[in-house]
């Protein structure tokens, strides 16, 4: 069917919602808007589906929300009975229709007569992680867009280890998906009905509990946080999201009593009317934090996402302003604490793993390797760490130690299988407190001992935001120009590795040698020299974005920096030469 078959059955479905039928009067003469909202199905990306709220088979309403729900029935069903039994666990965030998509999923479940658990408030993406294997569920879904703007919201499926999808249960759902012809006329459950029959429970502060619980076992010095957590003062804002009963719960358990909640970001907000962008890694969300934290002389500052999967740190620089750090920075800040406590304490394996990504820092790597710990790389996206833990957990190779990616990612302990803003927090706030009490150093401090023992490694990140088909074109334009004619210097140093995720392929220019890369196939390209320079290509998979990372090393911070800024330059300026 083509995007105007599709535009007709909508047109002339006589039940859908007045919000939609008006939408789609408003751009009925707008056709380049109705081919894009037409023209494909939504797809899984490294996150799930995710898209524009709106009318279309190409954007999050209540049809496609159906069709991904049924996509899941089917795929459940297919593992018999037990699955059916075991269930559901759906959460969802602050954003626009986020409980109404969440009931819409549990309701097309219920269809099927699948056991559905929704909590009976907004949480986070961690704890759905967590309660789908304290209930022992078979799946859980996610209602989520993460960081992305207020017009957006997603659907994320994680699979009974708490993971999200890797790639081929994620291809077979989506097999399942395709099959629904008709995402009109699903058919759902009625509410009333499911509840009566316990088939749809209601869940809250029983896993609350049992999480937060979970949550204290991440401190190596408990009764350090309980006899001086008030020494550290501390500011956090959910940027509008999920994050702000399950952090100061958690902080305030621990023993943290000086945390400021900025006020005027406490409360869910779909619009997230304070912030241009509800993301951690900006600046600029930081705004309101950086004000309280002025006012109380706050040690640290923290924010989460809408869905608290990722946490930005801000900390006192040598001026005493408060810098925001990068995630590779604060991993490295976590790692190290970690490692080195865990060894002085006798508790680190013999065979530990830190589990990070191909655009993540290889400062990372070296903090490892000192500690006597293995780093393994995955692509992109934190569900392919979560795919090898459960690899690691059944064949016993390596004891899990970390995880992170750059995109402000962290997991510190495993009864979560994805990303943890809310563990990142509690971690954050205990390095603070111990470097404060045990060596009398910020964590800007702490930051800058580590680049004097490991290396001045810095890394960047730039991206060209290419919404619609025709940015679709485009960006796979881009890396098919660098795939056909690889660029042969980063700057002003040779390339020496060229890597291929998609062919599967390492090439060794010095020799003209062929490796074969043994991870999942990806559309992404990557390319290093010998002084550790290292760029790399990857659509967005979540997003209208194609991404550009970058990575240096250098003798001090400046000359990092500055090398940073030219090798940025030096590869957009081939970008533009290639679009």
């Amino acid at each position: 069917m083509t995007w105007r078959d599709h535009w007709k059955r909508w047109s002339n479905c006589f039940w859908l919602d007045d919000d939609l039928k008006k939408q789609l009067k408003q751009i009925e003469k707008d056709e380049k808007e109705l081919e894009d909202c037409f023209y494909k199905w939504m797809e899984f990306g490294t996150g799930g589906m995710r898209g524009k709220l709106g009318p279309g088979t190409n954007r999050m309403n209540t049809f496609t929300i159906r069709r991904a729900a049924e996509g899941l029935a089917r795929y459940v069903e297919d593992y018999g009975e037990e699955a059916k039994q075991r269930g559901v666990v759906i959460a969802y965030d602050s954003r626009h229709q986020s409980y109404h998509f969440a009931m819409e999923t549990a309701l097309t479940l219920g269809a099927h007569d699948i056991q559905v658990y929704v909590f009976q408030e907004l949480r986070p993406t961690p704890e759905l992680s967590f309660a789908v294997r304290h209930l022992q569920a078979f799946a859980g879904v996610m209602i989520t867009a993460s960081h992305n703007p207020p017009e957006y919201n997603g659907f994320k499926v994680y699979g009974e280890d708490g993971g999200q999808f890797p790639p081929e249960p994620a291809q077979e759902l989506m097999n399942k998906v395709v099959e629904v012809e008709d995402e009109l006329s699903i058919q759902v459950a009625d509410e009333n009905t499911m509840k009566a029959k316990r088939q749809l429970m209601m869940i809250g502060e029983e896993v609350d509990k049992a999480y937060n619980e979970k949550l204290q076992t991440v401190s190596l010095h408990p009764k350090l946080l309980q006899s001086k957590g008030e020494q550290i003062t501390i500011v956090f804002t959910p940027l509008h999201g999920t994050a702000n009963f399950p952090v100061t719960r958690a902080l305030e358990t621990s023993g943290f009593k000086n945390v400021h909640v900025v006020q005027e970001q406490a409360l869910p907000d779909p619009n997230f009317s304070t912030v241009k962008s509800p993301n951690p890694e900006n600046k600029e969300a930081f705004t309101y934090a950086i004000a309280e934290g002025k006012r109380v002389d706050a040690d640290i500052l923290m924010a989460t996402d809408p869905d608290a999967d990722r946490l930005g740190l801000a900390v006192k620089n040598e001026h005493g302003e408060y810098e925001l750090l990068t995630g590779n920075q604060t991993a490295a800040l976590m790692l190290d604490y970690l490692l080195k406590e865990r060894k002085a304490q006798q508790l680190l394996p013999k065979n530990g793993v830190m589990l990070t990504t191909i655009v993540s820092s290889e400062l990372g790597r070296k903090i490892a390797n000192h500690y006597g710990v293995t780093t393994v790389d995955t692509l992109t996206g934190f569900k392919f760490i979560g795919e090898k833990m459960k690899e690691y957990e059944k064949t016993r190779q390596y004891e899990f130690q970390f995880g992170f990616e750059e995109s402000y990612g962290y997991l510190v302990k495993d009864f979560v299988r994805d990303k943890d803003g809310v563990q990142a927090a509690l971690l954050c706030a205990e390095m603070a407190l111990w470097y404060k009490e045990k060596e009398n150093k910020t964590l800007y401090e702490a930051l800058h001992t580590l680049y004097e023992r490991f290396g001045y490694y810095r890394e960047g990140l730039e991206s060209l935001t290419l919404p619609g088909k025709d940015g679709l074109e485009q960006m796979e334009n881009i890396i098919t120009a660098f795939r056909k004619n690889p660029p042969s210097m980063i700057g002003d140093e040779e390339i020496t590795i060229r890597e291929d995720y998609f062919m599967s392929e390492r090439f060794i220019v010095s020799n003209e040698q062929k490796e074969t890369i043994k991870l999942p196939v990806s559309n992404v390209l990557k390319y290093k020299t010998e002084e550790e320079t290292w760029f790399c290509i990857r659509p967005s998979g979540t997003e209208p974005k194609i991404k550009f990372y970058f990575g240096v090393k250098g003798n001090s911070l400046k000359e990092a920096n500055d090398k940073l800024f030219r090798v940025k330059a030096s590869v957009m300026e081939q970008v533009k030469k290639r679009m």
